[in-house]
């Protein structure tokens, strides 16, 4: 069976530190439905590293931008095969965007997923990202999700070097200078040879036969030797004067030696002139070798200036992400305090109230104490009084009262220890 690209999607979008355990609820999920090739099918998955699950999460998370990715890679390979070197550039520096907006949405979603973004492998996304533009295996890799290490290319499919036009363009002047010159030896000799054919129909040595050199006498016919040779303009003249009795044979050598003649010079006219064309082509190609060669210094530097800006971008952009991370931590142990310290508030408005009702409790107590104090010395007035009223003798108890209890009771039998029991006999 094949498992369902939602489960896939979901386990490989899963970081790799949780891969594994999501991977075994699955499996167990699995077997809770009875599906035991599916579980053994889901236990055969591999935990990707996290290079790959970075790019996994670009195909998971954000299809369309790896199709975008997929369409330039094409527009390169079409460029690429038919050798427009503007067009390739301009290519090349929106792939470098490409790539860089890849990686840095790549950080985003890690960020997201809760992943700290100050020692992702952002290097080996780039690597694995160029890769999937040279390569349409490793792109169908990456579009599938389910990468599990990251991929580098070290073949050529991207722009085209300066050194594959120079080939190209070194090529056409040689091949086009080798030409003319076949092409206008070619054009003296056809001469040549229709001249030497006019003149060879003219004299009765015809019957020699066209591979025949010799007049009658068996002696150099001129004009068959100077059918030959062009440049031996004197020597077919001399070899004509020499021949006895060579009647209309020798007054048709004349015009054939001029013929000649003719045929000679236009042959090394073309010769100069294929020669000075092939010198100007050279010189022009050397200027053009030149102005390449100075754009190619040009665009080197370029791209090591935006290697450059690109890699210090990176390295600001990592420490904007550690940044926001300490932040972000910073803000939660705040948080944190801000609500210890809530806490410890209300606990400290439940303690002062706590303490008011308890001042409240102590006030309320003092009151009834001090209404019980009164109450008690208002009953010890009413008692005292109610006993210096009574008119029966006072028996004293038979234990001793203490000094402040004789005093008293003297006071309510109305005497004094001195003096009392003389009042009593004048009374009597």
């Amino acid at each position: 069976m094949s498992l369902g690209a939602d489960l896939l999607r979901r386990l490989y979008g899963e970081p790799p530190e949780r891969f594994t355990a999501a991977r075994d609820e699955a499996v167990a999920e699995a077997r809770a439905r009875g599906d035991a090739a599916g579980a053994k099918e889901i236990a055969a998955l591999r935990k990707p590293v996290i290079a790959a699950w970075l790019v996994n999460l670009l195909a998971i998370r954000r299809p369309e931008l790896l199709a975008d990715l997929a369409a330039l890679a094409g527009e390169m390979r079409t460029a690429q095969r038919e050798l427009r070197g503007a067009e390739l550039r301009e290519l090349s520096a929106q792939r470098r965007r490409v790539v860089a907006s890849l990686v840095a949405e790549a950080r985003v979603l890690a960020g997201a997923a809760g992943v700290p973004t100050g020692k992702l492998p952002l290097n080996e996304v780039e690597d694995t990202l160029n890769a999937a533009l040279s390569d349409e295996e490793i792109a169908g890799s990456v579009r599938s999700g389910r990468l599990l290490r990251p991929v580098s290319y070290a073949g050529f499919g991207e722009v085209p070097r300066p050194r594959l036009r120079l080939i190209t363009e070194d090529a056409g002047p040689a091949a086009d200078e080798d030409a003319e010159r076949p092409a206008a030896r070619g054009r003296g000799s056809r001469t040549a040879a229709g001249r030497r054919s006019g003149q060879e129909g003219t004299g009765p040595e015809d019957d020699a036969g066209p591979g025949d050199d010799t007049g009658p006498h068996g002696e150099a016919d001129p004009g068959a030797a100077g059918h030959r040779i062009a440049g031996r303009r004197t020597a077919g003249r001399r070899a004509a004067g020499q021949q006895p009795g060579a009647g209309l044979g020798a007054d048709a050598a004349e015009p054939g030696a001029a013929g000649n003649r003719a045929a000679g010079v236009e042959t090394h006219a073309a010769d100069r002139r294929a020669a000075g064309d092939g010198t100007a082509r050279r010189a022009g190609a050397r200027k053009a070798e030149a102005a390449r060669t100075a754009e190619a210094d040009a665009r080197r530097a370029l791209e090591r200036a935006e290697r450059d800006a690109l890699r210090d971008r990176e390295r600001a952009e990592s420490d904007l992400a550690a940044a926001e991370d300490a932040e972000r931590s910073a803000v939660a142990a705040v948080s944190d305090l801000s609500e210890r310290i809530a806490a410890l508030q209300a606990e400290r408005n439940e303690a002062d109230h706590e303490v008011s009702r308890r001042k409240m409790a102590r006030k309320t107590a003092e009151r009834a104490a001090s209404a019980a104090r009164r109450r008690h010395g208002d009953a010890a007035a009413a008692l005292e009084a109610s006993a210096g009223s009574a008119t029966e003798p006072f028996v004293e108890p038979a234990a001793p009262f203490a000094d402040g209890g004789r005093r008293k009771a003297a006071a309510r039998r109305g005497r004094t220890d001195r003096g009392g029991p003389a009042k009593a006999e004048s009374g009597a």
